[in-house]
């Protein structure tokens, strides 16, 4: 049995997200017969895989099927994808993920966290830049309102190194502002806060940086797309026909021909309310599936639910994210984050890189 035997074998094996083999993916890595034993690595698009047990068994059951005797010793790793290979900005980010939403109050800010805070956990590298420069949440979120970032010189030039919480690290004009002050500034100058937290920052290197962009469709998000090519938008909004109004002119604003960012997902926030002493009982306060009718409509994914309870609003508050505790609701965000890793790699696979909008008005 040689090295070639194992890899045919292997090619009736695919990946179901990017609907090819893994050894067309090259995904397969490191083969060896040893006797009895074969071993051999997969590596997966991203180390928050859902399918994972899935292609091992695939792989297992492939392997069985040319030597139904063999010890199969498989190494499940991971290696996220990008399509952002020498970008002069960010040359160590990977993906740049865009949270958007349209309107406030609908839990955007606590969906990035979560997401960051699960692909974190999951073991990859992650950032995180809280662009709602006059209403950042996201140091309550991390428990970190009263630290600041610390400034170093790298090559005679003065870089901001972002704090570190749960894995993830982070930059907000909540850690550079005392927290009961208000930021009063033109769209100018909160602009250029959002560049100078991109640009001037020490962010190394990252599978996945999220930014957790203000409601509305303002001069924040024309700078994002204009500094750096992003690799895809999450649109967040709950089921209710205000909320989705808004979603809808968000989603609409990055399909436009000069922007063109593909839209990873839309996430449905506060799907349902499920009281703690009924917890099989499920009731549509805010409308049913609004979020999912948005997906269907304009032929994007839907990354899935998230439910109104109240230990998400208390983790949010005390600053330990719900995905960090046990229960549904950080199953629901463990759920989002995975869907949400699916889609920027098969994004990576289909489509091409995502450029900087270059128009000025």
């Amino acid at each position: 049995m040689t090295t070639e035997d194992i890899l045919n074998a292997l090619r009736t094996v695919n990946d179901p997200d990017l609907k090819k083999d893994l050894v067309t993916l090259n995904m397969v890595k490191d083969v060896s017969v040893n006797g009895d034993t074969i071993s051999f690595s997969v590596v997966l698009t991203t180390p928050a895989c859902p399918l994972k047990e899935m292609i091992r068994k695939d792989c297992e059951r492939a392997i069985h099927q040319l030597a139904p005797s063999a010890t199969v010793q498989i190494r499940m790793t991971s290696a996220v994808t990008s399509v952002r290979e020498n970008a002069p900005t960010l040359q160590g980010v990977k993906n740049i993920i865009a949270i958007a939403s349209g309107k406030g109050g609908v839990g955007k800010s606590t969906v990035t966290t979560n997401l960051a805070v699960s692909l974190a956990k999951s073991g990859a590298s992650v950032g995180l830049i809280d662009a709602d420069i006059f209403g950042p949440s996201i140091p309550t979120m991390f428990n970190c309102e009263r630290e600041q970032p610390e400034v170093t010189v790298i090559n005679g030039k003065n870089v901001i190194l972002p704090l570190e919480h749960y894995g993830v690290k982070l930059m907000s004009i909540g850690f550079l502002a005392p927290p009961d002050s208000a930021v009063v500034w033109r769209g100018p100058m909160a602009s250029s806060a959002l560049k100078q937290f991109i640009m001037d920052a020490q962010w190394g290197e990252l599978d996945y940086l999220f930014i957790d962009l203000p409601p509305g469709t303002s001069d924040i998000h024309l700078t994002l797309v204009q500094t750096v090519p992003v690799t895809g938008v999450v649109i967040v909004t709950t089921p209710q026909k205000v909320a989705l109004a808004d979603a809808t002119k968000g989603l609409v604003m990055f399909q436009q021909p000069q922007i063109n960012v593909p839209i990873l997902g839309v996430v449905e926030n506060m799907a349902y309310f499920t009281p703690a002493e009924l917890p099989e009982n499920k009731y549509y306060i805010f409308g049913k599936d609004g979020g999912k009718n948005l997906a269907e409509k304009y032929n994007v994914p839907f990354l899935g639910q998230v439910p109104l309870v109240q230990s998400i609003r208390e983790s949010g508050d005390s600053g330990l994210p719900a995905v960090l505790k046990e229960g549904p609701t950080a199953v629901a965000f463990t759920d989002l984050a995975e869907a949400l890793a699916r889609q920027i790699a098969i994004r990576n696979a289909t489509f091409a890189q995502t450029r900087k909008v270059e128009f000025t008005s």
